[in-house]
């Protein structure tokens, strides 16, 4: 099935500024026709998102590696997904969804098995981080595949702030179900390492992945419209915008907390003889983002976006800046929920900026530069984290998601100009509210056709 589309054919109808903010709820948004038939494969293949970290750090510790060297591996698997995951975006934006994916998922259960190999072997660090490339560089990226198929489905509503309100409700959900997998998934890896095996960990996150992601391929029908450039014309990439740059800059901020908490919390609880724990310490730092970012969307917000972003951003570098003076695990775990609850909202208003900032044939590369900047941060704060224990304790390892965090509201403050859309490259704004509404397509003439991928 295929279907013909020019980036031309949008329409500019612009919401009153003064109109009252939409909501829409999430039953509202469940009851989408076609929703389900990718949003349920699509759980099953993010949950290892959140195993592949807390695996690797389990399996290289397990077999008797130190927090260094865990911290190292599990960077360097993260580092190959920030580099390598926005080009298979815009391959899928390119080629199509499945077209990328299927081949993606065999190679990565075929890198994890080879890293669980060399694990149990006993093999040197560096071989270790030699088979973490693929294995990280393979990861698919699903929630960008399924937020550009959001953006797809309800764009083709026609734009209007009811479609605008849908979008950003639509965003949310992905959030919270993003944090959900950081709430299910560690505590998932932790369990089966503890109570089966290290390696049975790192399996079960192979085998989810290929599952997952073989059934979410199958579910073309709901993929968006791929854009085909005209022989001979120039692709410009995603990135090019000095704005999603901006907002990759500033979420490599926010991989700083997922990596330095990973770590961190799992050497706290080796320290205090509870070791079994540190996934459910994880698990509700991720949870208080969860219900931060339900909240976040059901309500009808008036204040813009881009102020909006900034405001959540610095409730996370006072949250975060707390974390190293934590005395045992109950007030570690209050005060990692209070943290979290700025991670949703923060994550929630970045994406529904960038969506504004790109043309339809670049989203799923765009979503793909917040999450493999994610990433690249969590690369970072690992290794950071996981030095800095090893030389000055558990406690100093909390320190990184702080600085990090600072760095990326310093970035974001000073730069905040550069989130306005120029031009307008989206039909439909994710965001309901003040500065939310509809913008101009972009006129990109050197992109013709789609087909349905």
């Amino acid at each position: 099935m295929t279907a013909r589309r020019t980036v031309d054919d949008a329409t500019d109808t612009p919401t009153a500024p003064d109109a009252a903010p939409a909501r829409v709820g999430y039953g509202a948004l469940l009851r989408t026709p076609g929703a389900w038939t990718f949003l349920a494969p699509a759980f099953v293949a993010r949950l290892p998102y959140a195993m592949l970290g807390m695996g690797i750090l389990m399996l290289v510790t397990g077999t008797g590696g130190s927090w260094g060297t865990a911290g190292t591996v599990t960077a360097v698997a993260a580092v190959a997904q920030a580099l390598i995951g926005p080009q298979t975006g815009r391959l899928a934006d390119r080629y199509g969804q499945a077209t990328v994916l299927v081949p993606t998922v065999f190679v990565h259960a075929a890198s994890v098995a080879a890293l669980i190999v060399l694990a149990n072997g006993h093999a040197p660090a560096w071989s270790l981080c030699l088979a973490a490339v693929p294995a990280g560089a393979s990861v698919p990226q699903i929630g960008a595949m399924v937020r550009a198929r959001w953006v797809a489905k309800l764009g083709a509503e026609g734009a209007s702030a009811s479609s605008a309100a849908k979008v950003g409700t639509a965003f949310a959900f992905e959030s919270v179900t993003d944090e959900l997998t950081f709430v299910v998934g560690p505590i998932l890896a932790a369990k089966i390492a503890t109570s089966v095996s290290p390696s049975a960990s790192l399996i079960t996150e192979a085998a989810l992945t290929f599952v997952g992601g073989l059934a979410f391929a199958a579910q073309r029908r709901t993929a968006p419209a791929r854009i085909v450039p005209r022989p001979g014309a120039q692709r410009v990439s995603a990135l090019a915008s000095p704005g999603v740059r901006l907002l990759a800059g500033a979420i490599l901020g926010v991989g700083a907390v997922f990596g330095g908490m990973q770590v961190s919390v799992n050497a706290f609880a080796d320290s205090v003889g509870q070791h079994a724990a540190a996934g459910t310490v994880y698990g509700i730092f991720a949870g208080g983002s969860m219900v931060a970012g339900v909240l976040y969307g059901v309500i009808a917000w008036r204040r813009a976006v881009q102020q909006r972003m900034i405001t959540s951003y610095t409730l996370l570098v006072l949250g975060c800046s707390t974390l190293w003076a934590m005395p045992n695990l109950v007030t570690l775990s209050i005060a990692g929920l209070v943290c979290g609850l700025a991670i949703a909202p923060t994550l929630i208003s970045g994406y529904t900026l960038v969506e504004t900032l790109v043309a339809d044939g670049a989203k799923t590369e765009a979503f793909t530069w917040l999450t493999g900047a994610i990433g690249l941060g969590l690369a970072v704060g690992s290794m950071v984290a996981g030095g800095l224990i090893d030389s000055h304790g558990p406690s100093a390892g909390f320190l990184v998601p702080a600085v990090g965090a600072g760095l990326g509201l310093a970035a974001l403050v000073s730069l905040r100009h550069l989130l306005a859309p120029s031009g307008g490259a989206s039909t439909v704004v994710a965001g309901s509210g003040a500065g939310a509404g509809t913008v101009p397509a972009a006129a990109e003439p050197q992109l013709v056709g789609a087909a349905k991928g």
